[in-house]
């Protein structure tokens, strides 16, 4: 059985500290950034530390037009479980943080994604790639 990159975001107060302990510390390797959030490979899992003035508040930053919740957790699936997932709570009528959608089209690390919350307001996410060589394309 093979099993699937996890992705988890989680804030930070300091992009620079966070580059540093995650890159250099932990020897992670960076994927695609901004002002105001960073990829790195953490075994081969997708971690994200986002800039938020708060641990734990419910906080959201913008990537390529949608406000992302921080934190959020979720599963990088394959394209055919992701839309099977994304039909089936679509079809159940849930209510989406992120409806289904497209990140990043035409552009390194283009991805399938959507986010919803649990019953307790935890965001989850749950992305795919069609070429499971971008997850930490930059």
């Amino acid at each position: 059985m093979s099993l699937p990159p996890f992705h988890l975001a989680f804030p930070v107060h300091d992009l620079a500290a966070a580059r540093s302990f995650y890159g250099e510390l932990l020897g992670c390797a960076e994927g695609r950034s901004s002002d105001e959030w960073i990829d790195f490979d953490f075994h081969g899992h997708q971690i994200v530390a986002h800039m938020s003035g708060d641990a734990g508040d419910r906080s959201s930053n913008p990537v390529d037009g949608h406000d992302v919740p921080v934190p959020h957790f979720g599963l990088v699936l394959s394209m055919d479980d992701w839309q099977a997932l994304a039909d089936k709570l679509v079809a159940a009528g849930t209510e989406f943080v992120i409806e289904p959608t497209i990140r990043f089209k035409g552009k390194p690390g283009e991805q399938a994604t959507m986010f919803l919350r649990d019953p307790s307001g935890n965001a989850l996410e749950f992305k795919a790639f069609a070429d499971m060589g971008q997850l930490f394309a930059t």
